[in-house]
């Protein structure tokens, strides 16, 4: 394994393991969501850089916009739970009380 293939994995699993393990607040879910989708931003340019075709450089774009649209709607819930809970926290929302 090479290191950059080490390093984009690694952060990939501790964005993972930060969205498993610490899941008080929304903002830090949403943070490792965003790291998590950096790492495999880094990882498909790479893997478009090392194929040499044309047909997989336009991978990375496709992604980096899903992940700007996954980014303001998560911002957007971040803002409405904070507006109508008075806190971001994950265990003050209740999916019966909706």
């Amino acid at each position: 394994m090479t290191p950059a293939h080490f390093s984009f994995s690694s952060a990939f699993i501790l964005g993972l393991m930060g969205l498993a393990f610490h899941r008080t607040l929304q903002l830090s879910a949403l943070l490792c969501l965003e790291g998590m989708m950096l790492s495999l931003f880094i990882a498909l340019s790479l893997w478009a850089l090392q194929l040499e075709t044309t047909g997989y450089s336009s991978a990375p774009m496709l992604l980096l916009a899903f992940s700007a649209c996954e980014a303001s709607a998560g911002l957007a819930l971040l803002v409405a739970t904070a507006r109508t809970h008075g806190t971001d926290r994950l265990q003050s929302l209740n999916l019966l009380q909706c």
